[in-house]
């Protein structure tokens, strides 16, 4: 299963891992998954994760963040779209969707309204983390 994750998503993973978004980390951990990530997808991660504000707050270390990144490489597939939309009501969030549409995505998972409230986009499944994890 292709699976585009928005970086809040796994983020949060990462700072509650026993929560439903730590699920979804364990399972792309135990390959019941193929993340598709783009290079804006890894260079957000790093920018949220690498503010002094933000690690202080959730006690992040540099170690935290390479695990994470490494995760979605080996797990992941890495895509790049060769066109882009503009169809969420955040533009942030329309990154995520190029990645959906260039690597043909079995669903997008987000916790974010933004994007939730696309389902479905183009075709592909727009869910929760919970809605996904039951899928899986």
């Amino acid at each position: 299963m292709l699976v585009v994750i928005d970086t809040g998503v796994l983020v949060s993973g990462l700072i509650y891992p026993q929560g439903t978004t730590g699920e979804v980390l364990r399972a792309l951990q135990d390959g019941k998954f193929t993340l598709l990530y783009s290079k804006e997808t890894i260079m957000e991660i790093v920018d949220g994760l690498g503010r002094k504000k933000f690690r202080l707050k959730y006690h992040i270390v540099p170690d935290d963040i390479s695990v994470l990144i490494n995760l979605i490489r080996l797990r992941g597939e890495a895509v790049t779209p060769k066109q882009r939309v503009a169809d969420c009501r955040d533009p942030k969030d329309d990154k995520f969707l190029d990645v959906a549409l260039a690597g043909v995505a079995d669903c997008l998972v987000s916790g974010d309204a933004d994007v939730l409230s696309m389902n479905p986009y183009r075709s592909i499944p727009v869910v929760s983390p919970g809605e996904f994890l039951a899928i899986i």
